[in-house]
């Protein structure tokens, strides 16, 4: 629906007319782009962090959500750089790639039905027909080194992980790099037979903090939910950490690549 992106340390975050993904860094031009973290809470908290919130998406159902309630939240309001309309990014496990714009058709033409790595089928520009089973994380271990990442050297989404190797990670960030490290095994980049469209890997859910009701009081409260079982959610968009760049525009249609079962549920990262 639209893209965002600012260099400068602020909640909201201008339109654009085009973003740039950049592999293992971001949004080009973008404040929060880089291999280590770089919003300022998680900087002054721990600067060694690899930076699994590259990319920060938001479904433009929540903006509709708040509406309702009698605030008008605008694109990029929330600080997103990517709004998407008819996805539930809050459903997606975790390790899933969104892939932006039409695939060329001489790599379309060449491919069968299945995804490498998994067996099941792409999403038709939008959301699965059903959102997946997901079910809590196990414990994982992260391995450092160019072992890790199963690739020739460290370049693009893998120094996020040479990155992490180097971190101590709290669960959910090592649950997020396990997953970013199965993406980058299953697509070395330098295979020109593979998807070559801009690619984000779902890492994570945006944690809401109280920077929301400084942007609009109140408003925290409806970006935070219980379900059935008084669980805690989460509204507030999802990040993802970028695994090939390109240009992002509106309009753009999004294709859904589930990882490999069983699913994980997103965490806060």
């Amino acid at each position: 629906m639209s893209v965002s992106c600012n260099d400068v340390y602020s909640f909201t975050k201008p339109v654009r007319d085009e973003i740039a993904l950049i592999a293992g860094l971001g949004v080009e031009g973008d404040v929060h782009a880089g291999v280590t973290v770089k919003h300022r809470g998680r900087v002054a908290a721990d600067p060694t962090q690899p930076n699994l919130r590259q990319v920060h998406l938001i479904h433009a159902e929540l903006h509709d959500e708040v509406r309702m309630e009698g605030y008008e939240v605008p694109a990029g309001g929330l600080g997103e750089n990517v709004t998407t309309s008819g996805l539930d990014l809050l459903a997606l496990p975790c390790g899933t790639i969104l892939r932006f714009g039409r695939p060329p058709t001489a790599w379309a033409t060449s491919q069968a039905v299945g995804v490498a790595g998994n067996g099941s089928a792409p999403g038709s520009w939008g959301a699965p027909s059903a959102a997946p089973a997901v079910s809590a994380a196990p414990a994982v271990s992260v391995v450092g080194g160019e072992n890790a990442v199963g690739t020739e050297g460290v370049a693009g989404a893998a120094a996020v992980v040479a990155a992490a190797a180097d971190a101590v990670l709290d669960e959910s960030a090592a649950v997020a790099v396990a997953a970013l490290v199965a993406r980058i095994e299953a697509e070395p980049l330098d295979q020109p037979f593979l998807d070559p469209r801009p690619a984000v890997v779902i890492t994570g859910l945006r944690n809401p903090c109280q920077q929301i009701n400084g942007y609009r009081s109140g408003l925290l409260k409806l970006v935070l939910g219980r379900d059935a079982d008084g669980n805690l959610v989460r509204k507030a968009g999802v990040m993802g950490v970028v695994l090939r760049g390109g240009p992002v525009r509106p309009g753009d249609p999004i294709d859904v690549e589930l990882p490999a079962p069983p699913y994980l549920a997103l965490d806060r990262v």
